[in-house]
């Protein structure tokens, strides 16, 4: 975890936050929904997920339109996502709720998560060397 801490800010920050969402989001679809334990972990993983979605917008890795790329529209879509994902459960569709949750799971969370696994990026040296 050296090699982490030693990032520039925000990567550390960003990283722990993604890591720690990806555990609880884990949780959360192995558990009863709609019961006060899943909305308060829901409401923590928003929190968590918004962290790394605004973190995000400053880290400028990899620059192809002036300091952002494409995976700065990812953080753009996640925060308009999580929105609607409270949109949805607020106005009591369900549905529409678990749909959007499950996306920003395996889009923003798992899918992005193999790209930092690449050789030469910071996760993939520290999770497999």
């Amino acid at each position: 975890m050296t090699l982490l801490f030693n990032e520039a800010h925000p990567i550390p920050l960003h990283a722990i936050m993604a890591m720690i969402a990806i555990i609880l989001g884990g949780i959360q679809f192995s558990m009863k929904k709609g019961g006060t334990i899943h909305k308060l972990l829901g409401r923590i993983w928003v929190g968590l997920m918004l962290i790394v979605a605004i973190s995000s917008l400053f880290i400028h890795e990899m620059k192809l339109w002036g300091a952002y790329s494409p995976i700065h529209l990812l953080s753009l879509w996640t925060i308009f996502s999580l929105g609607l994902g409270i949109y949805f459960v607020r106005v009591g569709n369900i549905k529409r709720h678990k749909q959007a949750m499950i996306a920003l799971y395996f889009f923003a969370l798992i899918l992005t998560g193999f790209f930092t696994l690449m050789p030469g990026r910071v996760m993939h040296q520290i999770l497999i060397g």
